[in-house]
């Protein structure tokens, strides 16, 4: 077992303390950054769908004028048709002319028909784009302050975090090399929970019962004992003293 001193002890714990407030406030702005990036997700859902409905409005705008072009040329000829039937001389002429005269006035009417539902699609989509557009400005506004609001309660916070940081920093430096190594790589693998009290002879971090011998080693102070269960830096405090428990 490696030897630590009654001093090596009361530096763990307060290392501890700081790194249970620098993990408490990680996570904490962790959480606020997934709640701004939870609300632009909204905003870019609501703007895809809106781009979507944009691209049925075009869709249906362009039908409409096509259709609106080809009603006209039918149109058009049927009235040179007409004017033709007027100066053929043979019912061969006439016959066909007059076919293709009735092949356009039933295309165009039917077009006619059509360009009906089609002017109330386009009318339809452009309502729906109008209001979704309403919604968005309004819908942006609102993350905007919202996103502001996350922002302004993780000021203080992120002021916090850079001060436990230092802190950290500061009181590793009174520990030998190799224990402040130990300290990181069991926070690092228990989520910043490194340093436990044992009291009543039960771990504080994963709360399994100490054996009798090794509570009595932990209670001298003078080597550095692991909890063999969650493997957590293990201290004994007489009962005046502050203590370190898990959350």
């Amino acid at each position: 077992m490696q030897e630590i001193t009654r001093e090596d002890v009361n530096i763990l714990v307060q290392l501890q303390k700081a790194e249970t407030e620098t993990v408490r406030i990680e996570s904490f702005l962790k959480k606020i950054e997934n709640e701004k990036i939870g609300v632009e997700k909204e905003l870019v859902t609501f703007r895809t769908a809106l781009e979507e409905h944009k691209n049925a409005l075009s869709q249906s705008e362009t039908l409409c004028r096509e259709t609106e072009a080809e009603i006209q040329m039918l149109g058009e000829r049927v009235v040179r048709s007409n004017e033709k039937l007027r100066q053929v001389k043979t019912n061969k002429e006439y016959q066909a002319l007059q076919r293709e005269v009735d092949d356009n006035r039933k295309r165009k009417e039917s077009l006619e028909n059509s360009f009906m539902q089609i002017l109330e699609t386009k009318e339809a989509n452009e309502a729906i784009v109008a209001e979704r557009e309403a919604e968005l400005a309004q819908l942006s506004e609102k993350i905007r302050a919202d996103q502001a609001e996350i922002d302004k309660k993780g000021e203080d916070d992120r002021a916090l975090l850079e001060q436990y940081r230092k802190q950290r920093e500061e009181i590793g430096k009174n520990l030998d090399p190799s224990l402040y190594r130990q300290f990181n790589q069991i926070s690092d693998a228990s989520g910043g929970l490194a340093v436990v009290q044992v009291k009543e002879r039960l771990c504080r971090g994963c709360f399994m019962s100490i054996p009798h011998q090794l509570y009595i080693e932990v209670q001298r102070c003078n080597s550095l004992i692991l909890c063999p269960q969650c493997n957590r830096i293990l201290y004994y405090a007489e009962p005046e003293e502050n203590t370190v428990k898990a959350e």
